[in-house]
């Protein structure tokens, strides 16, 4: 029998593929005003500092291509079929659900790279997605968050436990700090649930880790009139180690799942960095990319979605 077949968005931010389409890029990102030349400049030069790469393309394609491997494994009357849609770069997410409908697909979920939600990031993906769906005529449900989710945990702790070996001292002396994009401040006042979300995951981790030497601390702030969620990093590994004396800090990335610009040089450069400067060792957490544990995630919360919009 023809399995059925299901469409998978999946949404993310979106990234330029080379020094050349940075400028486009960031337009769209200022919703159509151009850059001034030296906020181009400041953005080309962070990408040229990780050696002008631009790594988070290829490795969401890479996490599609296991989304869709592991969506398609074992006996059941489905066939998904994995799409892309992106925020700021081309296929947009309305290009993704498009070709959806161009390919025959009737019904399908959407699903964003990021664990936790947000009304101005997953919302906002969200509600373009199923626009266009209603556009064109399909079907289709999303998921708004997994921050919780067990597979997801044990990637992270794994994780946290592997950069603690390498500290010389006592695993409790290490400082963590889990970090998350910065998001502006207005959505406190919608009583938006992202930075509870992203203090829930981390007191999950750290219970599992079995520390309570740990703290959230906000990074990749964007560069507006309007005030952002803080603390930022940079201040917090200022007053730990002026005012605790903390020589040894873990980051912890948990709002991002890939490497790209915000871990290669928000972290890797101005981070490492600042924390030299201040005497402080620091080591990051690997990035998630294609860890089996993340994948199975995103698979188990897209059928669950799937399950439970048929009744």
């Amino acid at each position: 029998m023809e399995k059925k077949k299901i469409g998978v968005l999946v949404m993310s931010y979106g990234t330029p593929e080379s020094i050349e389409q940075v400028e486009e890029y960031y337009t769209h990102i200022r919703r159509g005003r151009p850059p001034e030349p030296e906020q181009l400049q400041e953005l080309q030069e962070r990408y040229e500092a990780i050696g002008g790469l631009f790594p988070l393309r290829q490795n969401t394609d890479r996490q599609v291509r296991a989304l869709q491997d592991r969506l398609n494994e074992g006996d059941h009357p489905y066939e998904f079929v994995c799409y892309q849609g992106l925020k700021h770069a081309r296929p947009y997410i309305e290009d993704g659900v498009k070709q959806m409908a161009e390919d025959g697909i009737k019904e399908a979920v959407s699903v964003v790279l990021a664990p936790h939600y947000s009304v101005m990031s997953v919302g906002g993906y969200n509600k373009r997605a199923k626009e266009t769906a209603e556009e064109v005529g399909i079907s289709l449900d999303s998921v708004k968050s997994y921050h919780l989710h067990p597979q997801l945990l044990k990637a992270l702790v794994e994780r946290v436990n592997t950069s603690l070996a390498k500290f010389s001292v006592a695993a409790e002396q290490v400082r963590i700090l889990f970090t998350a994009h910065s998001l502006p401040e207005k959505i406190l006042e919608m009583r938006d649930p992202y930075p509870q979300q992203l203090k829930e995951t981390s007191k999950a981790i750290a219970d599992q880790v079995g520390t309570t030497n740990w703290e959230f601390a906000w990074q990749s702030a964007g560069q507006t009139a309007m005030p952002w969620l803080g603390p930022d990093i940079l201040d917090v590994l200022a007053r730990v180690r002026k005012e605790e004396d903390v020589r040894h800090v873990l980051v912890c990335p948990i709002g991002f799942v890939s490497d790209h610009l915000e871990i290669l040089y928000d972290i890797d450069i101005e981070c490492q960095d600042a924390a030299k400067e201040l005497g402080i060792h620091l080591e990051r957490t690997a990035s998630l990319n294609t860890d089996p544990l993340y994948i199975d995630t995103l698979a188990d919360v897209v059928t669950q979605t799937l399950q439970v919009n048929k009744g």
